[in-house]
């Protein structure tokens, strides 16, 4: 069991053998290429592939406790030729879920304010912070069915990258390290069988570009694919990659 702090009182705890887990969820997703040189927020032991993706969820249940969450990722590969996500800026409105992600796989999580909202024939996820600046909003139209495609873009398992970070006091006791972590998405299905995912065009924006929140680097070329779709989750670990 991996138990957070205060030790009587731990503000998280997760099976380390089933990771964290989600249940009713659903979610928007963007995938693109990027315009901008991100090479200087990838870490070592990993190579960029020129693409990405915008993610915002809301967590209908997990074992962490209901939040909503914004994500920017950059396809990359590993020193093993695995394919993966590396996450420069990630957004929650859980406490728990910031310390979680932060202390056990360094997932560089800050509280936001986040919302995802369907009106008329539209959803609308936002990212603001703080309230009243908008840093990015994903729009897209739910059109028709999705097919093979998902399945490259969010294979099972889906491999994670970030970069763990404990500070040095006086010299002592720092550690940088990458970590490879895993998300495990079992997409609904409906009555007839199929799975809950649509997808149609989309638009993003950078509404506001904050040099303290600055998701904007990733700078969108072509979008490739946009879905919406309403899922299941387990996150789990892989491994300390390396130190860095």
């Amino acid at each position: 069991m991996i138990r957070g702090i205060p030790f009587d009182s731990p503000l998280y705890e997760i099976d380390e053998e089933r990771g964290i887990e989600y249940v009713n969820c659903r979610a928007i997703t963007t995938f693109f290429t990027i315009k901008s040189d991100v090479r200087d927020l990838i870490p070592e032991g990993l190579k960029p592939l020129n693409s990405g993706g915008i993610w915002i969820a809301h967590y209908g249940f997990s074992t962490l406790g209901t939040y909503n969450e914004y994500i920017t990722a950059i396809q990359v590969e590993d020193e093993v030729g695995d394919i993966g996500y590396y996450i420069p800026y990630i957004y929650v409105t859980n406490d728990a879920a910031l310390a979680a992600g932060r202390e056990v796989v360094g997932a560089p999580k800050k509280l936001a304010k986040i919302e995802l909202d369907q009106y008329l024939d539209l959803i609308q996820g936002i990212l603001e912070r703080p309230h009243g600046k908008r840093l990015a909003t994903l729009t897209m139209k739910p059109s028709y069915r999705a097919k093979e495609l998902i399945d490259q873009i969010l294979p099972k398992p889906t491999y994670l990258y970030s970069v763990r970070h404990l500070p040095p006091l006086k010299g002592k006791g720092g550690a940088t390290q990458l970590i490879k972590w895993y998300a495990e998405i079992d997409f609904h299905v409906d009555s007839r069988g199929e799975r809950i995912i649509f997808v149609g065009p989309a638009n993003v924006t950078y509404d506001s570009p904050s040099l303290n929140d600055p998701v904007h680097k990733v700078e969108i070329d072509k979008i490739i694919f946009a879905a919406y779709f309403e899922f299941d989750m387990r996150l789990g670990f892989v491994d300390i990659v390396k130190s860095l």
